[in-house]
């Protein structure tokens, strides 16, 4: 049993046939993916995405990309969106210094919003994070001494830094197919030293495929890739990988119901 931590289901690159990509998610073994909110005004879609198919469930939040657009969004408002069973964790939410589509200020007051809001409801925190390894570590130590709250750093493809400060403060970090690609040799020797307790998989789809899919439309379906790739780096068997990886994502998101086996 495979988990796709993290994909954007509602994007329009899955508009014309999102039925036959999760009915290939399944047929993969994917018994679960969670499709992330990067907007606040995308939580009811999401939703009626979740309601639609079984083992799909979805988030609310606001993408760093987009912080500038949801200035007055509190707290209050994230935690109103969250009251469905569906909603099974808060974000995709974090620090994005690399593009910089809103202002640095405008990003970590989001942050530290989505942040409150996780710590309120219970539910886990999804981490964006690039080109702001140490600022992300710093936000989250910060608001951790205020009162605890649980997450996931999503597509992890950076250093140690940032993968042992977020597993300090008791993060899981989620792998997406850039541990694939024939660049990513960095990456890979980080990957290997992550503890298998705190590993999770997912896509980022419809972004960044994995070999050998790289260069075409990312599914979940393709989350088996990485989770070989991975097993591989680590020396064990892709069953121990999708076991492991699969009871780290139902002990962190603890709304969504695991499947029988």
């Amino acid at each position: 049993m495979f988990v796709d931590s993290h994909c954007h289901l509602d994007f329009p690159e899955f508009a014309d046939d999102l039925d036959a990509v999760v009915a290939r998610a399944k047929e993969a073994g994917v018994a679960a993916m969670v499709t992330i909110s990067t907007h606040l005004d995308h939580a009811a879609k999401l939703r009626k995405i979740a309601e639609q198919f079984d083992g799909v469930y979805s988030t609310v939040g606001v993408h760093p990309h987009e912080a500038k657009d949801h200035v007055q969004v509190t707290a209050s408002q994230i935690e109103a969106l969250c009251d469905f069973p569906q909603v099974v964790g808060i974000g995709e939410s974090g620090l994005d210094f690399h593009y910089e589509h809103s202002p640095r200020e405008d990003q970590e007051r989001s942050f530290r919003t989505h942040i409150a809001a996780a710590r309120e409801t219970g539910l886990p925190l999804i981490v964006h994070s690039r080109g702001a390894d140490h600022e992300t570590v710093d936000i989250l130590a910060d608001e951790m001494a205020k009162g605890p709250f649980r997450g996931v750093i999503h597509c992890f493809s950076t250093g140690k830094a940032l993968a042992e400060g977020a597993m300090d403060l008791g993060f899981y970090v989620s792998v997406a197919g850039i541990v694939t690609f024939k660049a990513a040799e960095d990456l890979r020797s980080t990957v290997t030293d992550l503890p298998l307790n705190r590993l999770m998989v997912e896509t980022d789809a419809p972004f960044l495929a994995p070999v050998p899919n790289r260069g075409k439309r990312n599914e979940p379906a393709f989350v088996v890739h990485t989770a070989r790739q991975i097993a591989d780096l680590k020396c064990i068997t892709l069953s121990e990988l999708a076991d492991s990886t699969t009871a780290n994502f139902f002990d962190l998101f603890d709304r969504a119901e695991r499947p029988p086996e």
